[in-house]
């Protein structure tokens, strides 16, 4: 009897060391109990201008509790933030301001100390995190002075700007425009120098530009580019829908792109592919051309476009176009035309007599199949509603070559070629680039003097 009372107890004793081992297998598994420190967002070196609240992020799983900021000139030192969260929080943002007292004299390094404290019931108090970083005081604003620039632009058209910008730790430079474009500046010919084409786009009223440079520290400075402005007016078109058109080559790219075409009316069927298709397809052709590859512009000299010969002009760039079905008063959809469309014969040779890149060959909805050159300095020409295409992207070629064949694919009635000319994005006029007298005088002879200023400053 009293073995099996000594047996029964070793398995009571047993059965509670199994638990209490299951206990803390589960304890020690359990988020309350986990082991990771929190995270500090934090470059080990920060440039700072003391005017803008600097950022800092704190990160943890089980939640922070507690976090403080402290700054130091290497003999004092001071808290500058001392947060405690009631209801720990996985992700925390502080603003800190540099301290509005005499404490500090007037140096110009100082390390900033961040401690950061989770909720976890890990060594009772919790996993901590401490981050340092040196701090470096820079309230100067970056130098920038424009260079040369053309004298004027035309609304939807492109104009040049040469400027330089100096500071000892430039982030970066661009040009900022009224209408929230920001083109990209190229480094041109020299260090601390830069040359950028901008755009005015036909759908804009008014133009305004600016060359903006920003350092690390967050100081900006600006420049405006002084263009004289040159209104134009473009042509207006009111455009009727007839059945033949809704019936065939409508009815041809819904079932196409729609997702379910015979849910829509013609009309609706229309509207899908002048607006929805539309939109998708000048996306796309945005996204390509709003690229500038990286390195120094040491030259830029090209010809201008002559992309069909014997070509008659049947449509011209920037025609807003209305469309109505039966009553002219009722607009059902409208749209912008941004390009030159030209006819020849049927399926004619297109040509690029200019150095180029392919940067896109394929079908792109209503602009049929479609070409995409890059020719530098963020200059793209566009070859839509082609039967045919002759080259491949990543092709590079620099003397004058056939890439295509005129046709009526995409949103074409009739064998034509859709030339656009776009900068960094932005449509332009391409008559622009076909006059050899505005290249001279709106972009080569900008480029050449300022290269020649840059020169003679040496």
């Amino acid at each position: 009897m009293a073995r099996n009372g000594r047996s029964f107890g070793g398995i009571i004793f047993l059965i509670i060391f199994v638990i209490i081992g299951i206990g803390c297998v589960y304890l020690f598994k359990s988020p309350m109990f986990e082991r990771n420190a929190p995270e500090v967002k934090l470059d080990n070196k920060i440039y700072w201008n003391l005017k803008n609240p600097l950022p800092i992020e704190v990160s943890d799983d089980s939640g922070i509790k507690f976090i403080r900021v402290s700054l130091s000139d290497g003999t004092n030192s001071v808290t500058i933030a001392n947060e405690t969260f009631e209801i720990p929080q996985k992700n925390a943002k502080l603003d800190i301001v540099f301290p509005k007292t005499g404490f500090f004299g007037s140096k110009n390094e100082y390390t900033l100390v961040v401690e950061a404290v989770d909720k976890s019931y890990w060594k009772l108090t919790g996993n901590s995190t401490i981050k340092k970083a040196t701090v470096s005081v820079d309230t100067k604003r970056p130098e920038i002075y424009v260079i040369n620039q053309s004298y004027s632009i035309a609304k939807g058209g492109a104009a040049t700007v040469v400027f330089r910008a100096n500071d000892e730790q430039l982030k970066r430079v661009y040009i900022q425009t009224n209408y929230g474009k920001e083109f990209i500046a190229t480094p041109f010919y020299k260090e601390g120098y830069y040359a950028a084409l901008v755009a005015w786009p036909v759908s804009e009223q008014n133009f305004s530009a600016d060359v903006v440079a920003e350092d690390y520290a967050g100081n900006i400075s600006k420049a405006r580019i002084r263009y004289f402005l040159k209104n134009r007016t473009y042509k207006e078109s009111s455009i009727e829908l007839k059945d033949n058109f809704l019936d065939g080559k409508i009815e041809d790219l819904a079932n196409i792109y729609a997702k379910d075409p015979s849910s829509l009316s013609k009309l609706e069927k229309f509207k899908f592919v002048n607006e929805t298709l539309r939109i998708g397809n000048e996306d796309k052709i945005r996204e390509i051309t709003s690229k500038v590859p990286d390195g120094m512009l040491e030259n830029f000299d090209i010809a201008p476009f002559f992309p069909l010969n014997n070509g008659m002009a049947v449509a011209s760039f920037g025609d807003h176009r209305f469309y109505y079905y039966g009553d002219k008063k009722n607009t059902i959809s409208e749209s912008w035309h941004m390009g030159i469309d030209f006819a020849s014969v049927a399926q004619a040779q297109i040509t690029s007599n200019n150095p180029s890149q392919v940067v896109f060959a394929n079908e792109n909805g209503i602009y049929g199949l479609n070409l995409i050159l890059y020719h530098g300095f963020g200059l793209y020409s566009l070859y839509g509603h082609c039967s045919s295409i002759n080259v491949s992207p990543g092709d590079v070629f620099i003397k004058k070559q056939n890439i295509a064949n005129t046709g009526t694919t995409g949103l074409a009635l009739g064998d034509h070629l859709h030339f656009g000319m776009i900068v960094q994005g932005i449509e332009v006029r391409p008559e622009e680039w076909m006059d050899q007298k505005w290249m001279k005088e709106n972009v080569y002879d900008i480029l050449n003097s300022a290269k020649k200023a840059m020169v003679d400053k040496k």
